[in-house]
């Protein structure tokens, strides 16, 4: 007789579905809030009772809310893949928000969304398998063995029932107990709230989904349609160009043209440019400032909705019969250059440009000759950059711009001292100097056959390590100056300024003054001369600097 083959199992661990989300939120509390705690008890000594006590009634409170959320949707039969996905979810969301110090709000959940292959490479370090192996591997594998068990259903519905009416009964007891010092936390800091993990991603994805849904269904609402050029373009009339470059996470501060230590932008230097040193972004990710820029709303009366569900600039210029077309070499236009004409690098694929999906920021110039050449009537070339964008400020620039030294050549910052860190991302900067440059030129070679323009403005800035914050995203309410001071810098050919009437002292005496993302939508229907009931003189920064007037 053949023995039987023994078997060695684990045994399965049976579990209440309610023991199952107590454990889950418990582990989430300590392994996933910590930036949310440090946050809230940042003013407070952690010596007095006072803090101890008020730190305690916040961790009740946040375990009973997410215990109510989830215990209102959860079963026997959808509990464990339900903890299964926040498990994997949150292991990601508190890897992230460690790393970077960002906040989980329905900005840069949108931005994740919307973030491309090679993007999210460069986010990537060996710290995040490890990670992972910790807080979500592990986990998965003990949720594995639970076996849940359950009482019969009145029993299990009244024990539900007891269970939501004690974590509610908790909640509110702590809020009480904390109430004022609570309130005035969150009402002085409101963007804490996406710092409670997972219930701040679920909520943000929750956000951006109806967002989402709600722009499937519904055609952007046309603006400027009255729009029309103050000067028609005749036969024998000099075609008129401006190329605006929308630049990516280049920061006022390292900006040579601003005075920083070190000079940044030694060619643009040499060139008859004029600087705008005080310009500030209307968001701090491209998700958020890129419409916002375009837009006629702005940051002085931000409306997401609005912003979103309307027409852009460059829709304004097709209206008025400008001939728009828009160049990317990043994650798209988010929306400002629906149906109208645009290419990108990638598919251009110039040759020794690109590489594993990214390519040069030189690559927007490609074909840029007979472009010009072509060039007919009044223009607008949008060129939007790669830039400085991060953490592989490295990646952003070709070895002869390696200027300054030792730079970080690592995608996790952790592994790279400051100085590392600053150094690549300024040798970043000399190759945005040097496109904008070579534009310029190629540009002043062309004057005696097309008037022409440059106008180049960052989307937002980025942190370098100051107060140990990293990348960009921040909510705009706390954001720190270097995530929301971008560089913005002009060029103007002498017979774009001859046409014009412009007053280059005049604009230069304007450009040291606080300007905005907010004047890019009016100047550029001034210096177009582009007629509409939507232009606002007051918010045109060659308004008052121009001997004929346009957009009026």
């Amino acid at each position: 007789m053949i023995a039987p083959k023994s078997t060695t199992q684990l045994p399965s661990i049976p579990a209440t579905v309610e023991k199952v989300l107590v454990v889950a939120i418990l582990f989430w509390l300590f392994s996933a809030n910590q930036l949310f705690f440090t946050s809230a008890l940042k003013e407070r000594m952690l010596s007095s009772a006072d803090s101890w006590g008020f730190a305690f009634a916040l961790a009740i409170m946040l375990f009973a809310l997410h215990f109510v959320l989830l215990a209102l949707i959860s079963n026997r039969w959808t509990v464990k893949p339900l903890i299964g996905v926040l498990i994997v979810a949150t292991a990601f969301a508190g890897y992230f928000m460690k790393t970077f110090g960002v906040y989980l709000d329905p900005p840069m959940l949108q931005s994740v969304l919307r973030t491309d292959i090679a993007e999210a490479r460069e986010l990537f370090s060996w710290m995040l398998p490890l990670h992972l192996l910790l807080y979500a591997v592990l986990p998965l594998l003990l949720l594995w063995r639970v076996r849940i068990v359950d009482a019969p259903w009145r029993r299990a519905a009244l024990l539900r029932l007891g269970w939501l009416l004690l974590a509610s009964a908790a909640m509110v007891a702590a809020l009480l107990a904390i109430f004022q010092p609570f309130s005035s936390l969150m009402r002085n800091n409101k963007d804490l709230r996406y710092l409670i993990t997972p219930a701040n991603y679920v909520w943000s994805l929750a956000r951006v989904a109806r967002t989402q849904a709600r722009d499937v269904v519904r055609a952007r609402a046309p603006i400027g349609l009255d729009a029309v050029l103050a000067v028609k373009p005749e036969a024998n009339t000099r075609p008129k160009l401006i190329v605006l470059m929308v630049g990516e996470t280049a920061r006022a501060a390292n900006w040579g043209l601003n005075g920083y230590a070190r000079q940044t932008t030694p060619e643009l230097a040499k060139l008859p440019v004029i600087n705008f040193p005080r310009m500030s972004s209307c968001g701090t990710n491209t998700e958020v400032s890129l419409p916002c820029m375009f837009s006629q709303v702005g940051r002085r009366n931000y409306d997401e909705d609005r912003i979103l569900g309307s027409e852009s600039l460059l829709h304004v210029l097709a209206h008025a019969g400008v001939g728009v077309h828009w160049r990317d070499n990043q994650s798209g236009c988010k929306g400002v250059c629906d149906g109208l004409p645009g290419d990108t690098v990638a598919a251009l694929n110039p040759p020794g440009l690109c590489d594993q999906g990214r390519c040069m920021d030189e690559g927007l110039l490609h074909g840029l000759e007979e472009r010009l050449n072509a060039v007919k009537g009044t223009q607008v070339l949008v060129l939007h950059q790669l830039g400085n964008h991060g953490p592989s400020y490295f990646r952003r620039y070709p070895p002869q711009f390696a200027k300054f030294g030792p730079a970080c050549q690592s995608d996790d910052l952790r592994h790279c001292s400051r100085a590392e860190i600053v150094n690549a991302y300024d040798n970043a900067l000399l190759y945005t100097d040097h496109l904008l440059a070579r534009l310029i030129n190629t540009l002043q070679a062309k004057a005696s056959d097309l008037d022409s323009a440059v106008i180049y403005v960052s989307d937002h800035g980025e942190s370098l390590g100051e107060t140990n914050l990293f990348l960009h995203g921040l909510p705009y309410a706390i954001a720190p100056k270097e995530q929301t001071q971008v560089p913005m810098t002009m060029w103007f050919s002498a017979g774009f300024r001859q046409a014009l009437g412009l007053d280059m002292d005049c604009l230069k005496n304007r450009a040291a003054q606080p300007a905005s993302h907010d004047h890019l939508f009016h100047t550029m229907l001034g210096l177009l001369n582009v007629r509409t009931s939507v232009y606002e003189s007051a918010w045109d920064l060659s308004f008052g600097c121009r001997n004929k007037a346009g957009g009026s």
